[in-house]
């Protein structure tokens, strides 16, 4: 894959690509030839059906797209000079649509600005998936059946192949690791598309690998996770194999989260690190009273982990966080405040999400979670978020539905940046999933009671 940052200079492209996001957090594209491309274009956009992005109704869809050229970069792929960009979307009266993510982001920075509590807010983002060299799947009234295999020993044909064993693989070198190359690709073409990337490693299972991002301001973020999780599906397609960020692909193995390093900045300088608890200032704590307020109310998970395959994840015994807790460098916490880190360097960790998430949701309420805790001077020591028992109080929601129903009690604090009707069309949407989902038997039920 041979990506490059773009220069500027429209000559020798021969498509622009629009990069709109749709309400998943997924990117589409629409392509213009270069004889399209005018000045008109590249300022007013062009229109499109939003319906068909999970946005509007059928009677009410016409949207325009509208090129951000900052933040565009060219693909040479198959002859063609193909210009990407990514679009911000306003509806046809000639203002932001207040659903699209990139609005949304923008307005929970705004919110943070207004605040006086900062006016940047910094995320490093952690993407953990799998990859597979072969995966089927099928679903039909009569069989229901899922099938994977890696050539570092999962699956029938690898069945009898060497392997270091199903959850021993972190930070495994080649020749076990058989998927280097992958990540090695998929970060060279991340740098040259302006990503900053921190390093790569394989993950604790087989096929279970890990990129891990640079810190960025919230305002770009979610189009560097956009852009980085398409990178890794594309390398991976041109080297024969199958990735997936679903938070768990197998029974009784590791999953995948995305972990969320984060800390406010105001005026060049981050407001996280003080003589309190964990090297953390009131600021601080208070911010991460207020995440882990809205994740156990469900609210901030229905945007964190939005899929039913997220509470497969969240289940004692696989480092995934089940309760609202922090601590200083627990992985089984929700919120981690790094151990290694100098004083005066504290930030935290929220360790809770997945990439199922819109990640330009996912972060914008988070944040707005954090300000929230701030604007309350919310305690997570009296709220008894500290506690380090085995079996911690404050466990979270445990499904789908459970969340939604949070979001559905708990959605002032996200006033700032995410309208009423946006909420309401990602409960339907979510329920939606959630009702597919739990209404269908699964293999393990025919092994309990058939």
């Amino acid at each position: 894959m041979k990506l490059s940052k773009y220069s500027g200079d429209l000559s020798g492209i021969d498509y622009l690509s629009l990069l709109v996001i749709d309400i998943n957090g997924a990117v589409r594209s629409v392509s213009l030839p270069r004889a399209y491309v005018s000045d008109k274009v590249l300022k007013g956009g062009i229109g499109f059906d939003a319906s068909n992005f999970g946005y509007a109704q059928v009677h009410k869809s016409d949207m325009v797209a509208i090129p951000d050229l900052s933040t565009g970069f060219v693909e040479e792929k198959d002859g063609f000079r193909i210009l990407h960009a990514f679009c911000d979307v306003w509806t046809t009266d000639g203002e932001p649509f207040d659903q699209y993510p990139r609005t949304v982001a923008r307005k929970a920075m705004e919110a943070l600005r207004s605040s006086g509590v900062g006016d940047d807010a910094k995320m490093l983002v952690e993407l953990e998936f799998y990859a597979f060299d072969d995966a089927r799947y099928s679903t039909t009234a009569g069989h229901s059946y899922y099938y994977v295999e890696s050539a570092e020993g999962i699956g029938d044909d690898y069945a009898d192949a060497p392997r270091f064993g199903i959850s021993k693989g972190y930070h495994r070198l080649a020749p076990d690791d058989r998927y280097g190359r992958l990540r090695n690709e998929a970060v060279r073409a991340m740098e040259a598309a302006g990503i900053p990337v921190k390093y790569h490693h394989h993950e604790v299972a087989a096929s279970q690998l890990e990129i891990e991002l640079n810190f960025i301001s919230l305002a770009s973020a979610g189009d560097a996770v956009v852009l980085a999780k398409w990178i890794v599906k594309s390398v991976a397609e041109e080297l024969g194999l199958f990735v997936t960020f679903m938070p768990k692909p197998m029974y009784k193995v590791a999953g995948s989260g995305m972990h969320v390093h984060q800390y406010v900045e105001k005026d060049g300088k981050s407001v996280f690190p003080g003589d309190g608890l964990y090297g953390l200032s009131g600021t601080g704590l208070a911010y991460t009273a207020g995440v882990l307020s809205h994740a156990l109310s469900g609210s901030l998970l229905a945007w964190s982990n939005p899929s039913t395959n997220s509470y497969r994840r969240l289940v004692p015994g696989y480092e995934a966080p089940v309760s609202a807790t922090f601590a200083q460098g627990s992985r089984a916490a929700a919120v981690r405040i790094p151990g290694y880190l100098k004083k005066g360097e504290a930030r935290i960790e929220f360790r809770t999400g997945d990439a199922t998430a819109n990640t330009y949701y996912f972060l914008a309420a988070m944040l707005l979670a954090g300000l929230d805790g701030v604007s309350r001077g919310l305690d997570p020591v009296k709220l008894g978020y500290s506690s380090t028992k085995e079996t911690p109080k404050n466990t979270f929601p445990t499904g789908l539905f459970h969340v939604l129903s949070g979001l559905r009690k708990d959605c002032a604090y996200l006033k700032a940046a995410f309208p009423a009707e946006l909420i309401d069309s990602w409960i339907a949407m979510k329920q939606q999933e959630a009702e597919y989902v739990y209404n269908a038997p699964v293999p393990q039920e025919y092994e309990l009671y058939f």
